[in-house]
């Protein structure tokens, strides 16, 4: 779900994949097979993905780890991520920049 972990962090911070690829330093095609799960994403591009959004790395993975998990320990922190994931995808139909190139 890292694909969609990325994804939903460029749309939050109402940025264009074109714009996204720009800052993060990789092609647009790159970034579009990344979000299409058609690539996966190296350590490198999480990395800078935690540099230009200012988001820990390890709060990238652990975001993109959870994405659409139950376990019977974290069902809060599920249920709370859910929202938020819900929410991100609200926000996304309301902006512009939601294309996916």
């Amino acid at each position: 779900m890292m694909n969609e972990a990325l994804r939903l962090i460029r749309v939050f911070h109402d940025m264009k994949q074109a714009e996204a690829a720009k800052a993060l330093g990789v092609s647009a095609s790159y970034l579009s097979e990344v979000e299409k799960g058609k690539k996966k994403a190296t350590l490198e591009l999480i990395e800078k993905y935690a540099e230009t959004y200012r988001i820990p790395a390890s709060s990238i993975l652990y975001f993109s780890e959870n994405m659409g998990q139950a376990r019977a320990v974290e069902t809060t922190r599920t249920a709370v991520a859910s929202k938020i994931i819900k929410l991100m995808q609200f926000l996304e139909t309301k902006s512009e920049r939601a294309d996916v190139d």
